[in-house]
Formats: C-alpha cells, sequence, structure tokens
C-alpha cells in the first residue's frame, strides 16, 4: 500500500504521453515556494493542457509526478503516510503489496528523512484518500536580514569590542521535510491553493526566522573573527559568503535548532553592507596604518621617504643638508618596528667637532657611504668640498 515507483529518474514526453492526467508541481511558482499543493494536470483530447484543478486530493490509482528539485509528501487527516524525494512517476495503489510508504532517495536527505520517519511512525493504514503536498529541496533565495542599529561582538584580531550595522541576504535549504512540516509550517499551509513561503510578508513563521537570524548575526560574527582558519580578520566576511554562512548557520542552530527541530539550514549568505561603528572605524584605520608600515612595505616606505629627504635637502641646504637627512634617516631607522638595517653600535664618541672641521664631515660622509644612505658619487662631491678641491 502507499507509492509505487512507475519511472525512475527524469521525466520526459513519454510518460506524459501514457499518463492522460496525472498530478505535479503547479505552474507559475516563485522561486523562494518552500511548500505548495500538487495539482491536476492532463490532456483534453491531445488538443491541450488543462490545468485548471486545484484539489490536491488523490484516489487510488492515482499518477504523480515527481520533478527533480522536490519532494512529495502524502497526508491522511493530517497525518503524513508517504514521501518520496527520487524524481521520476509514482501511483498511489493502497492494496498492492509491492508499494512501499516511503522513498526517502539518495544524498544527505536519504539518512535524516529515515530518522524522522522512524522517530514519529507514520503510516499505517491509510484511507481511501489521501492529500499530496510538494516540498523543495532546493536552496531557497532571497532572504533578507538586517539590524537596525550596532550589534556588538569580541573581536579576536582587534582584542576588543567591536559594533556594526550590517545587513545582507541568505539562502534556505530544507533538509528534513517531514520534520520541517511537521514542527514549523503552520496548518493553514497545509490546504489546496495555499503556498509556504519564506519572503512573503504576511507569513508569521518567515518573521520568526528573520529576528532568529537577526539575534544570532553577534554570536556568528564573533565565531568567524575568532577562527584562527578564517585569520580572524573582520575584512574577510564579505569575501567569504560560504564561510560565514557556516558561523551563522552554527550561531542559529546553537540557539534555535533550525536543523535538528525545522529540518532546515542556511547554504550561503552575501553581505551587502557592513557599516561599522566610529570606533572600530578607528581601530581599523590603526590596523591598517601598522599594516603598510611592517615587513618588506616598511622598508619601501622608509627608502621612499629618504630619497625625498635627500631631494628636499640637495634643494634648500646642498650637501650639509645631505648629512643631515641621513642621520636623521639613521634615527628613524630604530623606530615603529622598520626593518632598516644600521651598522653596530660604535664607541661613544668626543664632543662633536667644529662645523667647518673638514675632517668631521668626512667622516659623516663616510660613514653615510657605509650605511648605504649615499652613492659614491655623492661621496666624491662632498669630499671635495671639504677639502676645498
Amino acid at each position: 500500500m502507499g507509492l509505487f515507483q512507475a519511472v525512475k529518474g527524469s521525466i520526459g514526453g513519454m510518460l506524459a504521453d501514457q499518463w492522460k492526467d496525472f498530478y505535479t508541481v503547479p505552474a507559475g511558482l516563485p522561486a523562494t515556494a518552500a511548500l505548495f499543493a500538487a495539482v491536476p494536470q492532463g490532456t483534453n483530447a491531445g488538443r491541450g493542457s488543462n490545468t485548471k484543478g486545484s484539489s490536491n486530493i488523490i484516489t487510488n490509482g492515482s499518477k504523480i509526478v515527481v520533478p527533480e528539485g522536490y519532494g512529495l509528501l502524502l497526508f491522511q487527516d493530517g497525518k503524513i503516510t508517504g514521501f518520496a524525494a527520487e524524481p521520476g512517476g509514482y501511483e498511489w495503489r493502497s492494496d498492492d503489496i509491492n508499494s512501499k510508504s516511503i522513498f526517502s532517495g539518495d544524498g544527505f536527505v536519504d539518512s535524516m528523512v529515515k530518522q524522522s520517519w522512524e522517530r514519529f511512525k507514520f503510516g499505517g493504514q491509510p484511507g481511501s484518500m489521501q492529500a499530496a503536498f510538494f516540498v523543495s529541496l532546493k536552496e531557497l533565495p532571497d532572504n533578507r536580514f538586517g539590524t537596525q542599529s550596532e550589534i556588538y561582538w569580541d573581536d579576536g584580531f582587534l582584542n576588543t569590542q567591536v559594533g556594526a550595522m550590517t545587513r545582507g541576504s541568505y539562502t534556505l535549504k530544507i533538509v528534513d521535510p517531514i520534520l520541517f512540516v511537521k514542527n514549523f509550517v503552520p496548518a493553514t499551509y497545509l490546504q489546496p491553493g495555499q503556498v509556504f513561503d519564506f519572503t512573503d510578508m504576511d507569513n508569521a513563521a518567515a518573521d520568526q526566522l528573520f529576528n532568529e537570524v537577526v539575534g544570532s548575526l553577534a554570536p556568528a560574527f564573533s565565531a568567524y573573527t575568532n577562527d584562527p582558519s578564517k585569520g580572524n580578520r573582520i575584512t574577510k566576511i564579505q569575501q567569504d559568503s560560504i564561510g560565514f554562512a557556516k558561523s551563522l548557520s552554527d550561531a542559529v542552530e546553537n540557539a534555535y535548532q533550525w536543523k535538528t527541530d525545522r529540518g532546515l539550514v542556511i547554504a550561503k549568505t552575501a553581505i551587502v553592507s557592513i557599516e561599522y561603528d566610529e570606533n572600530t572605524k578607528e581601530l581599523l584605520k590603526t590596523v591598517q596604518r601598522a599594516d603598510a608600515l611592517s615587513g618588506a612595505r616598511g622598508n619601501s616606505n622608509l627608502q621612499a621617504s629618504v630619497a625625498a629627504g635627500f631631494q628636499s635637502a640637495g634643494q634648500n641646504g646642498g650637501a650639509a643638508g645631505i648629512m643631515g637627512v641621513g642621520m636623521a634617516s639613521g634615527m628613524v631607522g630604530g623606530f615603529g618596528g622598520l626593518q632598516q638595517p644600521v651598522a653596530p653600535a660604535a664607541p661613544a664618541a668626543p664632543a662633536a667637532p667644529a662645523a667647518d672641521d673638514p675632517i668631521a664631515k668626512l667622516k659623516k660622509a663616510k660613514d653615510m657611504l657605509d650605511l648605504g644612505l649615499i652613492t659614491q658619487a655623492d661621496y666624491d662631491t662632498l669630499k671635495a668640498k671639504a677639502l676645498g678641491l
């Protein structure tokens, strides 16, 4: 008794020719539709299709086509009596000993649905009529989230609390239709002509999901930015839609048990914007400056500064100005974590000689040449000037 799989796999024109009347997914459904009644379709003496029927009540011998990406649920007196997740053509036979009460199909939905079936013990001797509904097994897009004020979390990289307003969207996936229908879908949607749509503004159940997602954003941001495998960088969230989706799905599961109680998971996310509060903006600016002055990039910045200093000193003070810049750049090399090489510390020198001492000038110039702060040509010029050549 139950569903008998007549045709397995994709459904083509041959089946439509063989089955003049059958139930299937209604036409014109939005991509966000999650649950809806099956509708009868058939031919009118070969002159066209009749899709005006809306009743989802099937009788013994009824044919049902399950397209790719959908599951079929059968109900009797409000109880689930059959489920099929594998695409193909089915017949409802109440007296065929070869028919089965459940087809869970392949993939990860298989084991979960079987567990739910055993847990709730659906089935039994069915009545003469069954109600047929389809549930989407695809990713359901365009589920929006957003915050009206800042949310705050502890950031592992910045090592402090940060805050931001954010908005974006996510895709939902129904991984256990039995749990979804039994524990979450309101009874009003289990009627002919009703469509359960997560994006419907009048769907109170969908509004509840929105509120739960917003309540899970702060824990999700915290989990992501404190995960060493993500580099602990807040700025990577918008580039990692799948990684943040996992953090958000885990946060929702921990707080509201979407998967274990409702058969729902968040598959992907797309963050449209993140607007940080003023304190976080200042922290990020500081981090950017520190990044720019570290490692090889810091050496490049130092060399560029020294070159600019030589140009300015040459315009204003000649060779003496160049020596002044060289001494200043040597001092800068000791600060900010820059990797500019410096000569080993020399013994304490006596008091500086008079400014017009040619030997002192040559010694300074030679030190600058050894440190690579001036070229050999610069040194020769300074030497000639100091010696009056």
